[in-house]
């Protein structure tokens, strides 16, 4: 595998530092700056891989940043650092073009894991192209932006790999979504372990979906699981 390359655009001077040891530790290359301004620059001057910017720096906040990055760069992944937690917020990031956000605190295996994410997805995803962000489930609908999931007007907000595994899954609809791949993109690898934590997922959003009993997640054995809605009228 290629190295990745990030730019981390990150005011406090201790995380940034942990982020890039840690991550580099991992086979990783981190370029770092302090702030939006700063970013922008060596954005443009190094043209990296993934972008990971915190959303509130000095001189120029990451929302700003990335504004006047996406008025020439449409696809370069973006992953908003934020300690923020409130949904206008996180709404207003996906607008102005990001991909992703974590909020503070978080993990370095979940910040690794989101990034070869979007990068996975970035891959898959053609220029000029936009990746769906709502899905109509039977009686539910799913937001992948938001990950909000939806019935009869009650919304509960799903985990970062609940919410990416579901969307995979309604991207393939109907036809198989591979294990392994998921495995990579979400855990980092396909280790029996990780297999049997994908399963537990599996299963926490069956439960989520039990409301609406036409849809089944079915476990095509060894290769993958399916999206099923039966568009049957249900039995009175």
């Amino acid at each position: 595998m290629n190295t990745i390359t990030v730019l981390l655009v990150e005011d406090e001077a201790t995380l940034a530092m942990i982020i890039k040891d840690t991550l580099e530790g991992q086979g990783f290359r981190i370029h770092l700056a302090g702030d939006g301004e700063e970013g922008l620059r060596r954005f443009f001057e190094l043209r990296p891989d993934v972008l990971v910017a915190d959303v509130m720096m000095p001189r120029m906040d990451g929302f700003e940043m990335v504004r006047r990055i996406r008025k020439t760069d449409k696809h370069t992944p973006v992953l908003f650092l934020t300690a923020r937690s409130a949904m206008n917020d996180v709404v207003e990031g996906f607008e102005l073009g990001g991909n992703d956000y974590l909020k503070k605190p978080f993990g370095m295996q979940e910040l690794m894991v989101r990034i070869k994410a979007l990068l996975g997805r970035a891959a898959l995803q053609a220029p000029g192209t936009k990746t769906p962000a709502t899905f109509e489930i039977g009686d539910y609908r799913f937001d992948a932006t938001t990950q909000r999931l939806t019935y009869a007007g009650k919304e509960v907000e799903l985990s970062h790999r609940e919410s990416e595994l579901l969307r995979r899954l309604c991207q393939h609809r109907d036809q198989v979504t591979d294990m392994r791949q998921v495995l990579i993109d979400l855990w980092g690898d396909d280790s029996f372990f990780n297999q049997r934590s994908l399963h537990v997922f599996i299963t926490k959003l069956r439960h989520k979906l039990a409301k609406d009993e036409r849809i089944r997640i079915v476990n095509v054995r060894g290769i993958g699981y399916k999206l099923i809605v039966n568009s049957a009228a249900r039995l009175a």
